[in-house]
């Protein structure tokens, strides 16, 4: 089938607005009277407030009130819930006079400019008794309680087949991998505005990637009902999942309620560091059985996740870990246990992956390992014993549908010239080059989990023929937008940029659970494009009863109503002749279940060079595989890769939120906190395997998250070949690597 638009470098709707500083964020809106708010955050990372003086404070010009914890609610809430039902553990309150880590909020000043607040804020004095903290995961496996009446540990498992094999020629193999504790570095820092509106409406406008999450949580704490709570979705400067679950919305709202006041809260680069959120630290220990062939036995898996200082959603993080080791290698038996512990440090969230790049990190350097062990090449090994299309989950989780892992680790091994340059001599001098590879998995959505995933979609023409979809949609710079206007502008044969596809409003938006989960294309996008299907149905009906013309005689195409004589009709046209005659809106409502979630796949292969005296490493040559699908906009699709390899490249080189004994972050500011900027970044190809996944619109699934999950591995495997080491603590910093090789 010939498309007009799916599969094309669509131009993303907001680009002109972007690249020419037209787009309006939150920071850039006019102040229009606002006031503005700046949080009181702890110093100590755990401790009780003795006393908050605010006299110095309130003699700032301008200043309004100092907030402290006994202005908030005394209800708790957890920052990751969005239905009632959801029991993770409810033990976070909107300011808090028993702090658990540096950053948690203990109050805040309102004041009639932002100067005025800052100023306001630095001259508030909060006595304080502190007390001992807890910052190593492994530590506080065996620690008191680091939140008083909630369990120090949580415990799951997951398991599949009949336990571990006996017999001879059995080959053993365990290893230990620790992943970092990392900031999301959106370029864009947390920020909201609330305001009281007609009807007592609490309206919080947030560049959030949950707008009915942040409703229900507002309306649960503040108890109000849930339609005088409206929460508008906003252009947004980046997320990663650092603006997936309600942070500082509870506190902007406060002010709001207590005061009447609008109110606008940011956070500066520092704040946004120590206290929202970060990707969660692990520990994982990995043991496994294969036979003298290199066939996988039996996996066992122990996993350690540092949640930080509150429950947040960490023990989901935990689990969608495990559920990620049964989908990609054929393993007959295997077990996973997670434990989640707290610690007093920054609470851990969403973060682009959501448990993959640790999971996949611990397990797929311990697989290179075994590959060693076995005497295999570790492409080698993989290919015997990756998932093949059609497979089903062991755990009785969705099938995986159309896997072509095997196609990417094939593919890419040809593009990469991985044959003639796995057996290449590392070197003798200072400088060693080698290459490694990892493999991935992700999901596409709730479907088969214990969270709901649905949504709906509203869909009308206008009556100039152009059309307007409305749903709870998230644009996070990704093109959400754009990839939804396309599928539906492919199925009514209408232009893209005659399409506005609309940002979720709770007020006005059908439900969805958020621009979450890998969902947005697989999920979303499969919603628009039945929902496209019945408004084209519709719209043919309509004209065929307003002109008496058989259905069958009636075609689109590119805005156009065709009949079979020759005649054409353009759809605004077409619009105001069904109002006309039939007094109809060509319009449609339509709600949407997913019924599969299947994998997404992805083979990444990278080559180091590792400088032997100064421990640094430089990535030189990086390629990219990923069953997609179909891309819908393969330019877009490219871009969300460039950055996920970047951000994987962090994660195994040099990104890591680290703490003082007494608690205190050593690196809260970007001087201090190495990311991989453009200058350190490889060449990095790009390799689509589009063999179409059945449920999802025009066979495309997810690339957002997964795009980031291998990329740490394959470079921690082609250090660890390079220079012969066994390499396990990420990241792998110039000052590990000279430790190692001195060792």
């Amino acid at each position: 089938m010939t498309l007009r638009y799916v599969g094309r470098d669509v131009r993303r709707n907001d680009i002109v607005e972007k690249v020419s500083g037209h787009l309006r964020y939150l920071a850039d809106l006019p102040p229009g009277g606002t006031t503005h708010g700046r949080l009181l955050l702890s110093s100590v990372a755990h401790g009780r407030v003795r006393s908050v003086d605010g006299t110095e404070a309130a003699k700032v010009p301008g200043f309004i009130r100092l907030f402290t914890a006994a202005d908030g609610p005394k209800r708790r809430y957890n920052s990751a819930l969005f239905l009632p039902d959801q029991t993770d553990h409810r033990d976070q309150q909107v300011f808090t006079d028993y702090p658990l880590f540096v950053g948690d909020m203990i109050g805040a000043v309102l004041a009639e400019t932002d100067e005025a607040a800052r100023k306001a804020a630095s001259l508030v004095n909060i006595d304080y008794e502190p007390l001992e903290a807890v910052t190593d995961l492994m530590e506080a496996l065996t620690a008191r309680s680091c939140r008083k009446g909630f369990p120090q540990v949580i415990e799951g498992r997951l398991a599949c087949g009949d336990g571990e094999p006996r017999g001879e020629g059995l080959v053993e193999v365990t290893t230990t991998v620790r992943t970092p504790k990392i900031h999301h570095a959106a370029m864009e820092n947390h920020i909201c505005r609330s305001r009281l509106d007609y009807g007592d409406v609490l309206v919080v406008e947030s560049p959030c990637q949950m707008i009915f999450t942040v409703r229900f949580v507002l309306a649960e704490l503040f108890d109000r009902p849930v339609n005088r709570v409206r929460v508008v979705k906003v252009p947004m400067g980046g997320t990663f999942g650092g603006k997936q679950e309600v942070m500082i919305e509870p506190a902007c709202a406060l002010m709001t309620l207590a005061t009447g006041l609008p109110v606008q809260l940011n956070l500066d680069r520092r704040e946004t560091i120590i206290a929202t959120r970060t990707r969660a630290a692990s520990s994982g220990t990995v043991r496994t059985v294969a036979d003298g062939q290199g066939r996988f036995l039996f996996r066992e898996t122990d996993v350690v996740v540092d949640a930080g200082a509150y429950a947040t959603g960490g023990h989901r993080v935990a689990m969608a870990m495990g559920k990620k080791l049964f989908r990609l290698y054929r393993i007959p038996s295997q077990t996973f246990r997670a434990r989640t512990t707290f610690t007093h440090t920054t609470p851990c969230g969403a973060c682009r992956g959501y448990g993959s790049p640790q999971i996949h990190a611990i397990t797929e350097i311990h697989i290179d390992f075994l590959a060693r062990r076995l005497g295999l090449d570790p492409a080698t090994l993989r290919l015997k014993n990756l998932v093949e299309s059609g497979d089903l989950d062991p755990t009785g989780a969705p099938p995986l549908g159309n896997a072509r892992i095997k196609d990417c680790l094939v593919r890419g091994m040809e593009r990469f010239r991985w044959d003639e340059r796995v057996l290449a001599d590392p070197g003798e001098g200072r400088y060693r080059r080698a290459v490694g590879l990892a493999c991935a998995t992700h999901g596409n959505g709730y479907y088969g989990s214990p969270f709901p995933d649905f949504l709906s979609m509203s869909i009308r023409f206008c009556e100039d023929g152009t059309a307007l979809v409305n749903a709870g949609l998230h644009e996070l710079g990704n093109g959400t937008l754009t990839i939804v206007g396309q599928i539906v502008g492919e199925v009514l044969s209408l232009d893209p940029s005659r399409i506005v596809v609309v940002e979720g409003d709770t007020q006005t938006a059908p439900f969805d659970v958020g621009c979450v989960a890998s969902r947005v294309t697989y999920v979303c996008g499969a919603c628009a494009y039945e929902a496209a299907r019945k408004l084209r149905d519709l719209l043919l009906d309509q004209v065929s009863r307003a002109t008496g013309t058989s259905p069958e005689k009636l075609n689109l195409d590119d805005g156009k109503i065709l009949f079979d004589d020759g005649r054409s009709l353009p759809y605004g046209e077409a619009v105001c002749l069904v109002a006309q005659r039939l007094r109809e809106e060509v319009g449609i409502y339509h709600p949407f279940r997913p019924q599969a979630n299947p994998a997404s796949f992805g083979v990444h292969f990278a080559e180091v060079e590792v400088d032997r005296l100064t421990g640094l490493t430089r990535v030189t040559d990086f390629l990219a595989v990923h069953d997609v699908g179909r891309a819908i906009n393969p330019r877009l699709l490219r871009g969300q890769i460039y950055g996920g390899v970047q951000m994987g490249i962090g994660m195994a080189l040099s990104e890591e939120l680290t703490y003082d004994p007494s608690g205190r972050p050593r690196n809260d500011a970007f001087s201090r906190y190495p990311l991989v900027n453009a200058p350190d970044m490889p060449p990095v190809d790009i390799l689509l395997v589009e063999e179409g996944e059945p449920g999802g619109p025009y066979g495309a699934k997810s690339i957002g998250e997964i795009c980031t999950v291998p990329t740490a591995a394959a470079v921690v495997n082609a250090v660890n070949r390079a220079l012969g080491t066994e390499l396990t603590e990420l990241p792998l910093t110039a000052e590990r690597i000279v430790a190692a090789l001195h060792s």
